[in-house]
């Protein structure tokens, strides 16, 4: 089937992607894992269906090009600040641990030593997009686990980009000149890398600037020129004898002072998301079936390790520095799977000659089978570990002071305690502040907490989710607890916490659907508050009397 003309090559090519990927998204699988299979079935093992090799590969550059680029430019600082020691602390940790267990066991193995190297730093990143997007969905983004995950895992592209710079000056120097030594070489690379930087400094500082400004005038023009930038940039590098991935990577940095990389980034994900199926495509064509089949006792022991040990680093490092152990099981969750980062690493490796296609097949199929089970894992994590939380007070000090530092200065005898203060919560605890009520509010995300706390609104945080709630918010003299967030899970999840704890006031939840309204009630709710249908009665009245 490779005699197809380009054109109908590629619309079947499409298709089969957006077939296998459909199928995937009913499985709950990223699409990371449909397209390589996509790929698959297409390479050469399976419809042979592809010939248009050189137009793949020129793709699937542009796809990590920009998808670089869009990582550069949402690189926030101010997330790893904000976290503070723990960011740092949990994804260098980690990292470390990783690599260097993972190193000894590719070595027992029995692989040699610059692909076990290679292997190694490959499981040590997790993805941002697929983690990003699981707890968005869950609603989880804005979480203590979420930000601290989402914190360490900027540390994990940080790392990523400075292995590139690595990896390409060893390149660099496998290619010596007659008569130069591998570390010259290495030094002119290095020196070129720190030029290149300081001259994209100075753009950024000086002239970037006002060039955004005036584009900014027209979206698509602005859009373009973001995407020529970060090509450009890739291209310079590559030209200068290290990876696109660093050039496209600081073209993304040098635009995320200005006040449009929110913009940017939201317009370039879905090209970044297309351009980068080829480059998975391109991946699962040239894997060959029967080398994976041979690999996979390693890919099943390398797996294991990700799936078990990447957690298991992140909650004793949690652990450690005072964090209870729910919260380090739901961060440590978040890395028990490996990134296009490490397939794409992997590839690098391949280009620069340092290791074979059979390597970069092994890091796919373990990529492969982290990404489906750990994708599981984080989906059902709160049930997870509602099974298994009783077994893992080993990660949690005897007083697990990080989380419960809010608490102890929030007010201590509280009569009513109100979970969730969004809009709708805020106000309510508001009003009946007003009254003289003694409120206590709780919120999972630490900014709200905090911005309550500032307002003079004594706030914890906690989790209605979590089994353990009593333990974190004092519960023996209120009279009411008031749950303002509509969703279903969290409210049942309270009242089943609230039961088993002996709770005997009263409780409040909140829905926004009149069956789960009553299934509310036939648990145990005291009163069902129904914001829409309590505002559409009050706004009835409102035009009767006037």
């Amino acid at each position: 089937m490779g005699g197809l003309e380009p054109f109908v090559e590629l619309a079947m090519v499409l298709a089969i992607a957006a077939g296998i990927g459909a199928v995937g998204t009913l499985l709950r699988q990223p699409l990371i894992v449909s397209f390589i299979g996509a790929g698959i079935l297409v390479g050469p093992v399976g419809l042979g269906l592809l010939s248009m090799n050189r137009e793949l590969d020129l793709l699937a550059t542009t796809g990590i090009s920009v998808l670089l680029f869009v990582v550069g430019l949402k690189l926030d600082l101010n997330i790893i600040r904000t976290m503070g020691l723990v960011s740092t602390a949990t994804g260098l940790g980690q990292v470390v641990f990783t690599s260097v267990v993972g190193f000894g066991i590719c070595l027992a193995l029995g692989m040699p030593w610059i692909a076990s190297l290679y292997v190694a730093v490959a499981l040590t990143f997790s993805s941002t997009i697929i983690i990003v997007k699981l707890l968005s969905d869950k609603r989880e983004i804005d979480s203590l686990h979420g930000r601290i995950a989402v914190g360490f895992l900027i540390v994990q592209d940080l790392v990523v980009v400075v292995a590139m710079v690595v990896l390409s000056a060893l390149g660099a120097g496998t290619e010596t000149a007659e008569g130069a030594s591998v570390a010259s070489q290495v030094t002119i690379l290095l020196g070129k890398i720190l030029l290149f930087m300081l001259c994209v400094a100075m753009l950024a500082r000086f002239v970037l600037p006002g060039v955004v400004e005036r584009l900014a005038r027209n979206r698509e023009l602005l859009l373009l020129f973001a995407v020529a930038w970060a090509v450009a940039l890739a291209a310079a590098a590559h030209a200068l004898g290290f990876s696109r991935e660093v050039g496209a990577f600081l073209a993304g940095v040098s635009l995320a002072s200005t006040p449009y990389r929110e913009t940017l980034s939201g317009r370039l994900a879905s090209l970044r998301d297309f351009l980068l199926l080829f480059f998975f495509i391109n991946l699962g064509a040239s894997l060959e079936l029967r080398a994976l089949g041979a690999q996979s006792i390693a890919a099943g022991v390398l797996s294991g390790f990700v799936l078990v040990g990447n957690p298991l680093i992140v909650m004793v490092i949690m652990g450690l520095m005072g964090y209870r152990k729910r919260t380090g099981f739901l961060a440590g969750l978040t890395v028990a799977q490996i990134s296009e980062f490490s397939l794409i690493l992997g590839a690098l490796g391949v280009s620069l000659g340092h290791i074979d296609r059979e390597t970069l097949g092994l890091i796919t199929l373990v990529g492969l089978v982290t990404i489906a089970l750990s994708t599981y894992l984080i989906i059902y994590s709160h049930p997870i570990y509602d099974r298994i939380g009783a077994f893992l007070g080993v990660f949690e000090r005897r007083v697990p002071h990080r989380e419960r530092d809010e608490t102890d200065t929030a007010l201590s005898h509280p009569e009513l305690v109100i979970f969730g203060l969004g809009r709708y919560g805020s106000r309510i605890a508001e009003a009946l502040r007003v009254q003289g009520a003694r409120v206590l509010g709780v919120d999972f995300d630490p900014q709200v907490v905090a911005h309550a706390a500032r307002l003079g609104l004594p706030a914890v945080y906690a989790d209605a989710t979590d089994p353990d709630l009593a333990e974190s918010v004092p519960l023996a003299e209120a009279r009411w607890v008031i749950c303002a967030a509509p969703e279903l899970h969290a409210n049942l999840t309270l009242l089943k916490a609230l039961r088993e704890h002996g709770f005997a006031g009263r409780v409040a939840v909140t829905s926004h659907n009149h069956d789960h309204a009553e299934r509310l009630r036939r648990s145990g709710a005291d009163l069902v508050l129904q914001p829409f249908l309590d505002a559409s009665e009050r706004a009835a009245a409102a035009l009767l009397r006037a």
